[in-house]
């Protein structure tokens, strides 16, 4: 495995009581009260708060692990670099949208296969050329894909892409299951394609394009991205950030792109990317690279923006409270790693968010 890095530098956030942004003034001995109790685990920090203010932030203690390797028991403070796995997506979401405002990518509408001329062969059967971009910003390429396998099965079509000789002629090749646009399916490998898409619009690697086009404007100079074994940094699932700065990309995304008065994604294509483009068949929907579910607040707001990622990972976006929320924790490859994260959305933060 390679990694790109940058080092840190100090960059802080504004830490405020919860009860200054609208929580419930005991909603951090409520957080403490569900560790405690065993109903929250495997935690590794919490993140919240309003209008780039932070009202909650709890740091722990455990294993990790980077991208499968293990790191041994980690104490985990401010500046500790830490896993998104597939919250990398929505960042991808943002670098798309920031290659386009620039012209560097094509739109969403463009034809998918005529970007990868190097594939005539695939190019040439009518049912795949009807794939466009959108289909793989949302996930509907209807291609044959299954990333339900553990990761450490070479079966996983992740780890079979990453195990393969041509990454991309290995996504753009899977059978055709059904009609493009038609049914949502989880695929890492479509976020690969859009990553090839934004190396060769921009001319740089994602770890480069990222730190010109979004790291550095939001005073973020600490990060790594994974890569495989042949040099290619991970779309789906490489980058990993510390949790105040995903705070701040999540910040970026509710202030609709504009951050300390500087415009870094346009609005446009975040009100696209935050709509409901597809049904995930349980309960959610999907945008582009981003799920979209409702969840009442005592305020009586519902529609919640989120970036998923494997282990419990969590980017929670509210744009009807002005409400963000980092959670990581450390239970990968287990099928309950969603139940923390999800309990501490609905009942320690959304619970609790009693001013609006």
């Amino acid at each position: 495995m390679a990694s790109f890095s940058s080092q840190p530098t100090d960059q802080t956030l504004e830490k405020v009581s919860p009860d200054e942004i609208g929580f419930a003034p005991d909603i951090e001995r409520k957080l403490a009260a569900g560790i405690e109790s065993g109903l929250l685990r495997h935690l590794h920090e919490v993140l919240a708060g309003r209008s780039g203010k932070l009202g909650i932030e709890r740091y722990y203690d455990g294993p990790d692990n980077n991208w499968g390797q293990f790191l041994g028991h980690v104490t985990f403070e401010p500046d500790t670099l830490h896993d998104l796995r597939s919250i990398t997506k929505s960042v991808i979401s943002l670098l798309y949208g920031i290659a386009l405002d620039r012209g560097l990518v094509p739109s969403p509408d463009a034809p998918l296969l005529a970007q990868f001329p190097e594939y005539p062969d695939l190019a040439a059967d009518p049912d795949r050329a009807k794939l466009k971009i959108k289909h793989a910003l949302t996930m509907t390429l209807g291609m044959e894909w299954d990333e339900d396998k553990p990761y450490s099965d070479p079966e996983n079509s992740e780890i079979a892409m990453e195990l393969s000789k041509d990454r991309y002629r290995f996504v753009l090749d899977r059978p055709i299951i059904c009609p493009p646009g038609e049914r949502w399916i989880y695929s890492g490998g479509s976020v690969a394609l859009l990553g090839a898409l934004l190396a060769r619009g921009t001319g740089k690697s994602l770890p480069d394009f990222a730190r010109e086009a979004l790291f550095e404007p939001l005073g973020i100079t600490q990060f790594e991205w994974s890569a495989g074994s042949d040099g290619v940094p991970s779309a789906a699932s490489g980058l990993r950030l510390t949790g105040r700065d995903l705070f701040r990309i999540g910040t970026l995304a509710l202030n609709k792109g504009v951050w300390g008065g500087r415009r870094i994604v346009s609005s446009s294509w975040l009100d696209d990317s935050f709509k409901s483009h597809i049904p995930t068949g349980d309960g959610l929907f999907y945008g582009y690279l981003w799920f979209i579910g409702e969840a009442p607040t005592p305020a009586g707001d519902r529609r919640w923006i989120a970036g998923f990622g494997n282990g419990g990972q969590r980017l929670f976006l509210m744009p009807g409270t002005d409400l963000v929320s980092v959670i990581f924790s450390g239970r990968y490859n287990t099928w309950d790693n969603w139940i923390t994260p999800m309990r501490i959305w609905r009942e320690i933060v959304l619970a609790n968010l009693v001013e609006v």
